[in-house]
């Protein structure tokens, strides 16, 4: 080829790159006009799969029931709230009870017990908890009053059809309502449940024990479980609570208590296992909340979602439950304690976690940290006449089984409260 033709070859193949250039950027420059990429025209690879994220915890209780017909009394000391036995029918007919609930009027401790001897619903939920979180408890989606507490609820069919809501709030207040069940209602669910082999004291004329213990004829067959401390390595804790666990801040004082400070938020783990976490004024742990100062039941769910993920994380099998909530201004205080099976787990000298909110941000944690789970040994409880005999021995008190910690193993025993 001559160099004239040469060098026309190299000019229009230049020409042809350009041209080509100028079209790819007109292109991308109309793209851009439109918000849109070259890429978006491209066909787009399929999403890759990602592992399904965990439920947020759910708040539970126990709860013990009774259900009275005129045939008997069914009862059981092992529900819990977020359990299938106790959602249907007798957590949906709770829930119906509370969302009607209004105009309460005030009654005496005789009028509630009477109410227990005819057709009726009964909760016993161990704690005294507002009506706004018995009612999330339930799934309502009504709301309820949050100036209202109660501890044990009893529906009960009226004579002229009706039913009412007793409430009992763990001391001295009693009071009943109107609710939009009818005495039928409570009498279908009734007729669900084999009557027979449950009692309370006041059925069986058993002295100085509260009329309202609730007993079974066959003890209910509880698994020891064992008990232990998982602080062993505390480097799982500090990482769950947003700690480095290489702070060079770290150290053990002469108590024994060991102390990890970040900024101002500080977390001490005591000689006895008690871990006490402060946020200073670097709050990192939030809950979630409609508002900046949470609902009663916003406060109880996303604590106890914290408290979850801190057991999971620990291991075992226990669950917390709610045993008190305060709110104050701005500052909600909360108590939590352990439960296995729909039985509550005693710690000796106070509840096992206290929570302090300063609107959505936990600001202090107290947290008595241990892991339970069943073993293959059942517990040997006394007989109730025995058991009665004993609890007599301290007039008024109730007499209830539950598990008690008391270092090792965990056995359910017989309590007076």
């Amino acid at each position: 080829m001559s160099p004239e033709k040469t060098r026309d070859f190299v000019q229009n193949l230049l020409i042809t790159v350009l041209f080509v250039l100028a079209v790819i950027l007109f292109v991308q420059t109309q793209l851009y006009n439109l918000g849109l990429d070259a890429a978006s025209l491209a066909p787009r690879p399929a999403p890759a799969e990602t592992a399904p994220t965990a439920p947020t915890p759910q708040l539970s209780a126990p709860v013990r029931v009774a259900i009275t017909g005129a045939f008997g009394r069914y009862g059981s000391l092992t529900l819990s709230t977020s359990g299938e036995t106790f959602d249907t029918p007798l957590g949906h007919s709770l829930a119906e009870a509370l969302g009607s609930a209004q105009d309460f009027t005030p009654c005496g401790e005789a009028e509630f017990l009477a109410a227990l001897e005819g057709p009726s619903l009964y909760y016993d939920f161990m704690e005294t908890l507002p009506l706004s979180v018995l009612s999330g408890l339930l799934n309502s989606t009504t709301a309820s009053p949050e100036d209202r507490s109660a501890r044990c609820l009893a529906i009960f069919g009226q004579p002229d059809g009706s039913a009412r809501l007793y409430l009992w709030d763990g001391a001295a207040s009693y009071c009943y309502c109107p609710t939009a069940l009818s005495a039928g209602s409570i009498e279908q669910v009734v007729g669900q449940y084999e009557l027979g082999g449950a009692w309370f004291a006041q059925d069986l004329g058993a002295e100085g024990v509260r009329p309202n213990s609730l007993f079974l004829e066959e003890l209910p067959s509880l698994p020891v479980l064992s008990s232990a401390d998982p602080l062993g390595d505390t480097d799982w804790l500090l990482t769950a609570l947003g700690f480095n666990p290489r702070s060079r801040t770290r150290y053990v004082d002469a108590s024994g208590t060991e102390i990890i400070m970040d900024g101002s938020r500080s977390l001490r783990i005591l000689a006895n296992k008690t871990v006490r976490y402060q946020s200073g004024g670097e709050p990192s742990m939030h809950i979630d909340a409609a508002e900046e100062l949470p609902t009663l039941w916003e406060a109880a769910t996303g604590t106890s979602a914290v408290l979850s993920n801190l057991l999971n994380a620990a291991g075992g099998d226990a669950a917390p439950y709610l045993q008190g909530i305060r709110q104050s201004g701005a500052v909600t205080t909360l108590h939590f304690g352990y439960q296995y099976g729909g039985m509550p787990i005693r710690i000796p000298n106070g509840s096992a976690v206290e929570v302090t909110l300063t609107g959505t941000s936990i600001t202090s944690l107290t947290l008595r940290l241990r892991t339970y789970a069943p073993t293959e040994e059942l517990t040997v409880l006394l007989p109730l006449r025995q058991a009665l005999a004993v609890a007599a021995r301290q007039p008024g008190a109730e007499l209830s089984i539950a598990y008690v910690d008391r270092g090792g193993d965990c056995r359910a025993n017989w309590i007076t409260d």
